[in-house]
């Protein structure tokens, strides 16, 4: 259908479609229909559509002239994330590269934008499509060859580098079984076997076990999201661990082994960013504001200097209480609290059955973290900094 939408019928179809908004579906397809659009195209043009709006927050005003599947809009990667990442493998020397299990095309894009050769792999024809389509909307087609193909029997011999973003979901769930994602991790750990230059794009939560020896292993947040994990093998690894903060570009690296020094509750405490904690480099960002922890499995850094930080939220600590609902209710009205904001880490505690539990009804605002204090339950009442 992406053929049929990229005739001048379809291409009227679709500013028809983009021009009724997030109109009712109904209302917008008889719209369609009243202006002669045949129904399958009217569907398709819908479709598209409805993507290219919910993709302008990953792919911004290219959106409007992209194609799209559902899954495909997904997994894609953020325009900020694959640029960085081309960027750095054409810092790295990297002329050619192979995609394999391309998707739409978001990291190909990228390659091509940045001037890297592409050879895109993807199995599935509608998606294979897709991404030969967004090529030459984009005017990249002349840097990627897509190819509907299995990854797994890609001819890898002509390029520098290979890229592989495993599918990780089926249907509409997501699989968490290495062994059951497309292609499967054994067919992924060893493509640095292959081709040294390899770059892994695994979900955020990927366990550490899995990352190569001597690879690289990088978390990605964007506005404080954890968007991905990225495993750099052979001559792209440039330390053991890192974590990268979009938009702010800041750069936390370091073994991911080493363990924060453990002491009191301190004046200030540190959230930090998504991605320092699935890097395991806490105790590296506790060095930077002079910090500790109070429980050695809670990755709270507390300090006593307010520290500017790009890599945590810092908070003011007004109070320290032995965690119990009762003490914590009697607080709360003591300080004329009606608004409660609720965070924890290492807390079984739910937010919302504590907020009703609380029963308050007072003008002021709180916030309380539910943690553990050298293994006690324990709320912090804290104020934003």
């Amino acid at each position: 259908m992406i053929d049929e939408l990229r005739t001048p019928p379809g291409e009227a179809a679709l500013v028809l479609a983009s021009s009724l908004g997030a109109a009712d579906p109904l209302a917008a397809a008889a719209a369609l229909r009243r202006h002669g659009v045949p129904a399958d195209l009217a569907a398709a043009a819908l479709t598209q559509a409805e993507l290219r709006r919910r993709a302008v927050a990953k792919f911004g005003p290219d959106a409007a002239r992209m194609f799209f599947t559902r899954a495909g809009l997904e997994q894609a990667t953020r325009v900020p994330v694959a640029d960085r990442r081309a960027a750095r493998l054409s810092a790295a020397g990297v002329r050619s590269v192979a995609d394999l299990g391309c998707g739409i095309g978001a990291d190909t894009l990228a390659f091509a934008r940045a001037g890297i050769r592409v050879l895109a792999v993807e199995a599935d024809p509608p998606t294979a499509s897709v991404a030969a389509a967004n090529a030459a909307v984009l005017g990249l087609a002349g840097l990627v060859e897509v190819r509907c193909a299995d990854a797994r029997a890609a001819d890898l011999s002509g390029v520098d580098a290979v890229f592989c973003d495993p599918a990780r979901r089926r249907g509409t769930g997501r699989v968490f079984d290495p062994r059951a994602w497309s292609p499967s991790w054994d067919f992924v750990a060893a493509l640095p076997g292959r081709v040294p230059a390899t770059v892994l794009k695994l979900a955020p939560g990927t366990d550490h076990a899995l990352i190569p020896a001597g690879a690289e292993a990088e978390w990605v947040s964007v506005d404080g999201d954890v968007v991905e994990a990225a495993f750099w093998c052979g001559p792209l690894a440039e330390v053991p661990r890192r974590a990268s903060l979009l938009p702010s570009r800041a750069v936390l690296t370091g073994s991911g082994v080493v363990a924060a020094p453990v002491g009191p509750v301190r004046r200030y405490l540190f959230d930090p960013d998504g991605a320092v904690v699935r890097a395991h480099l806490v105790a590296e960002f506790a060095a930077t504001v002079d910090g500790t922890l109070a429980d050695p499995q809670i990755a709270y850094v507390y300090s006593d200097a307010p520290a500017a930080t790009p890599f945590a939220r810092r908070y003011e600590v007004l109070d320290v209480l032995p965690f119990s609902v009762k003490r914590l209710r009697a607080v709360l009205r003591e300080r004329g609290t009606g608004r409660l904001t609720v965070k924890k880490r290492g807390s079984p505690v739910d937010p919302d059955q504590l907020r009703t539990a609380m029963r308050l009804s007072g003008t002021a605002e709180a916030t309380v973290v539910l943690t553990r204090v050298a293994g006690a339950p324990t709320a912090l009442l804290v104020e934003p900094g």
